[in-house]
């Protein structure tokens, strides 16, 4: 009975001591031990505590402790007890979804003193790790020259330009406080959602195995926590002006020219505040920034958009030439950017919190054409805006059990055209253009018309986290999504098309200048028959059930998720005449029954062994499945045939997950006081991959059909090492990989049929596989400075080589991606000085410099050299190009071959 009030008296003062705690939305746990040094007998009863915080605990019977959902941070932590001298571990941090686990081993004493001070091992973090999982502070990533979170991500091992591990960027999850924010209809990317990185107190990048909680992705997840408004008041404005310091001005034409200083300056300006409200009770914490980017690439304005050449023959004296332009350089690749997150913190009660946030993404991008070079106002713009807004509320109903109720909306609305209104009467005939013998357009604009898309999407998630005790965690939950895709457009055509009069010219005698009188736009209207225009309701859904189970040398993680995805859409049930549009017996037309939902489970196993205080060996299983991204679903979602070979591609509303199974074994490895080294080795096979096989209609028209085809497979080595004493930290991060698989897109082997190429019949490796990377970085920071310097080194990525037609090997079927380019290798820099003003108040003055020592670095290569700037050129193709202003090399010296030159960016800040 004594022992059982006992128990009762500790649980009592557990929760007393937990009142005040600081709960985080998306959280971590610390947990451990507390004994006698001398006896190694357990303490019960003893305090341990969050210093700063009210967030603490008492040690049990068997002197363990554990504080689940605490806030990702660096803390210190100490332990006290009656007679005996405190403990203060500092460094101590914790990061979302992971246990620090700390050991005391306290002193008896008779005069109660100043605590002794130690630091948090390695191992102490380590331990927890099953797989692969990289932690970002918000600290590292100020250290660190970079200026976005994209780059934080893509600087960690195994991951190669957004692929994880050799899957296509398609199969990763971007998640903001623990909810999804992908893009789940684009082809390319499912990055839907950004955060600046001054935003984030903690980024969480797995680039392997992940736990039940986590899916609806195949290769990667990362999941950036936002920081929270605090007691003290904060705030940072900066200005940040960058440019370009280059000597390849041949290639990058006009940055070496009068005027480039203002042409391509770039300007990034950045304002942030926090504080509170209540004092711990209502805090708030907003964000904000405007940027207006300018690239290297420069135009010539020659031509004006109503300017009409043409150079029918090789004497000159047949020409007609208009050039009205003022032939200055144009900056060609213009973004404006405008990112907002606002937060606000409550606490109404001491267990109790709710978070709402809000962001807002505003684009506006110049679409960008190399053969507008020397015609750059003819080229259009892309608009994009994404509102997020959610709703976190996090209850803890006691010392061992709390919950997460997570809500969520997003708009996200895409537009692209060059005037906003389609009958603009500043829109003209596309005769323009002329016929390009000069390589380029000398005149024209981007097609009239208008592209608006919206996608919008809600959210509900509930998770549930219960330390049953010392050895198990246990969680639960659900993610309920409602998707709305709303495709639209509006196309415009001449009133002539189709009669020869479009095509008339108007000449005025006096100027020479030639109209096309004939244009008068007019709008398509939108009937049964358009294809694109569309709005759909897919839903979908899942739950999850893991245990983590935690002893003192091991840590077992164990899960199971289901996945539900309904299309919410029909098929034809004869893919053969899909959109009835063969009037046959009814044997042979389509009906249109509803898509079958799918449903998968997803077991997840992952373990760490302790092999010493020095060294974690870990290992982790699991099946991870995706739905395709939803273009594939919807894609000529009436489905009809063009009454051409090889010109429709379909969606289709049957396609099953894509699956994959992954195998990781690693090792991490304290090789001496402040230095880790960690060994990672993985295999992967990729199933039902997105692809297009070929279908034939009954009057042999061929089209394609969006199909689970596809098999790819994955194997690599990855390395991480770190070392930090006193002022200086370094970090190097080596991938070894490949990647093989049987198309690049899921579009390839359609492609190739279409180009009467013989099919892919084994594995060849991925446009993307490179064979190594490594990045490496060395900081050094002081009270007032700090400085870093990243290097970059990649083995080239595949490409196809193509021999020109007079070569004997013209003739052999070669494989895609046969050949690799360069190798490249880059710089950057940054430095930075604070300069103290009074008080807190402060200027800080930063230095970035970019591809420090400008190398030029191969982006693509012509498929018949390997080089970025060199093709092989024939006599006919000089013979063929007429020209007045540029000679046939004109068309080869393409920027966009290479990576961007060296640019220097200053920055001016003040805070406090």
């Amino acid at each position: 009975m004594r022992g059982r009030n006992r128990c009762r008296v500790l649980s009592l003062a557990a929760a007393v001591l937990f009142i005040g705690s600081a709960l985080g939305q998306t959280s971590g746990k610390i947990g451990g031990v507390i004994i006698d040094k001398a006896t190694r007998e357990p303490l019960i009863g003893a305090n341990v505590m969050l210093v700063g915080t009210a967030i603490g605990t008492v040690a049990d019977l068997q002197g363990n402790y554990y504080i689940i959902n605490v806030s990702p941070g660096t803390y210190a932590v100490q332990a006290n007890m009656i007679g005996y001298r405190p403990i203060r571990m500092e460094h101590v941090r914790v990061s979302v979804n992971a246990t620090t686990t700390l050991r005391f081993e306290m002193e008896k004493t008779v005069l109660q003193g100043e605590p002794v001070v130690v630091t948090a091992s390695a191992v102490s973090f380590k331990k927890d790790q099953t797989s692969s999982i990289r932690n970002v502070s918000a600290d590292q990533m100020a250290r660190l020259p970079v200026e976005n979170v994209d780059q934080v991500v893509n600087m960690q091992a195994g991951i190669v330009a957004g692929h994880f591990r050799g899957g296509r960027t398609s199969e990763s999850a971007f998640m903001i406080d623990g909810l999804q924010v992908v893009n789940s209809f684009s082809e390319y990317s499912r990055q839907s959602v950004y955060v600046e990185k001054e935003t984030v107190q903690d980024l969480e990048v797995i680039k392997g195995t992940f736990d039940a909680e986590y899916g609806r992705a195949m290769s990667g997840m990362v999941n950036a926590v936002t920081k929270d408004g605090g007691n003290a008041w904060r705030m940072q404005v900066s200005g940040g002006f960058s440019n370009f310091l280059t000597s390849h001005d041949d290639i990058f034409i006009g940055l070496g020219s009068s005027g480039a200083l203002s042409r391509n300056l770039s300007r990034d300006y950045k304002a942030q505040i926090e504080g509170p409200i209540l004092k711990d009770r209502l805090s708030f914490f907003v964000n904000y920034r405007k940027q207006d980017n300018r690239g290297p690439i420069n135009g010539i304005r020659r031509f004006n958009p109503w300017d009409y050449s043409v150079y029918p023959s090789n004497d000159p004296a047949s020409w007609h030439i208009e050039h009205t332009g003022d032939n200055r350089y144009v900056a060609m690749q213009r973004d404006f950017y405008d990112n907002l997150l606002a937060k606000l913190t409550l606490k109404p009660f001491s267990n109790f919190k709710v978070n709402l946030l809000y962001t807002f993404n505003g684009s506006k991008s110049r679409q960008y054409d190399f053969a507008y070079k020397y015609n750059p106002d003819g080229l259009g713009w892309n608009f994009g805006d994404v509102r997020l807004g959610t709703a976190d509320v996090n209850h803890m109903l006691s010392r061992s059990l709390y919950y997460n109720l997570k809500l969520s909306y997003s708009d996200r609305r895409e537009e692209s055209y060059l005037y906003e209104n389609p009958l603009d009467p500043r829109y003209i005939s596309p005769n323009y253009h002329g016929s390009r013998e000069t390589g380029f357009y000398t005149g024209g604009m981007a097609d009239p018309g208008k592209r608006m898309d919206a996608f919008l999407r809600g959210d509900a998630k509930f998770d549930l986290y219960w330390q049953a005790n010392r050895n198990h965690g246990f969680k639960t939950g659900f993610l309920y999504t409602s998707h709305v895709v709303d495709r639209d457009r509006i196309d415009v055509r001449n009133l002539y098309d189709g009669l020869p009069e479009a095509n008339d010219m108007a000449v005025d005698w006096e100027t020479g200048k030639i109209t096309f009188p004939n244009y008068i736009p007019e709008i398509i209207p939108v009937t049964e028959n358009t294809v694109g225009i569309y709005r759909v309701k897919p839903r979908e859904m899942s739950a999850y059930l893991q245990d983590k189970m935690e002893f003192e040398e091991m840590v077992i993680k164990l899960g199971l998720r289901y996945d539900y995805f309904n299309a919410n859409f029909h098929y034809p049930s004869n893919f053969r005449n899909p959109g009835n549009q063969l009037s046959l017996p009814d044997s042979m037309m389509s009906t249109y029954p509803a898509n079958t939902p799918r449903t998968q489970f997803s077991p997840r196993l992952g373990l760490s062994y302790k092999l010493s205080d020095q060294a974690v060996l870990r290992f982790s299983y699991g099946h991870f499945f995706q739905m395709p991204q939803m273009y594939a679903l919807f894609e000529d979602n009436i489905f009809r045939v063009s009454p051409f070979n090889y010109q429709t591609t379909m969606g289709n509303s049957q396609l099953k997950a894509e699956k994959t199974v992954q195998y990781e074994l690693g090792i991490w490895q304290q090789l001496m006081p402040g230095m880790g080294l960690e060994v990672s080795v993985y295999y992967k096979d990729i199933y039902n991959l997105l692809s297009t096989k070929v279908m034939t209609t009954y009057n042999q028209i061929r089209y394609g059909l969006f199909t689970n085809k596809d098999y790819g497979n994955a194997r690599g080595i990855e390395l991480s090492w770190d070392y930090v004493t006193g002022r200086v930290s370094s970090i190097v991060n080596f991938t070894y990989a490949f990647t093989r698989g049987v198309a690049d897109n899921p579009r390839e082997t359609f492609t190739r049929a279409g180009n009467s190429m013989d099919p892919i019949s084994r594995l060849i490796p991925m446009s993307w596989d490179q064979l190594y990377t490594a990045n490496a970085t060395i900081a050094y920071s002081a009270r007032n400075f700090d400085v870093a310097l990243t290097g970059y080194l990649n083995s080239g990525t595949p490409y196809s080589y193509a021999p020109p037609g007079y070569s004997p090997l013209y003739r052999i079927n070669l494989y895609q991606n046969n050949s690799k380019k360069p190798v490249s290798t880059s710089f950057d820099l940054s430095a930075g000085y604070t300069v103290p003003l009074f008080g807190r108040h402060s200027l800080r003055l930063t230095l970035n410099a970019y591809n420090l020592f400008d190398r030029l670095n191969a982006a693509w290569v012509y498929s018949d050299t390997g080089d970025p700037g060199s093709t092989i050129v024939t006599e006919g193709d000089l013979l063929n190009h007429r020209s007045d202003f540029n000679d046939y090399y004109d068309r080869i010296n393409n920027p966009t071959a290479y990576s961007y030159p060296r640019s220097v960016k200053l920055t001016v800040g003040y805070g406090f």
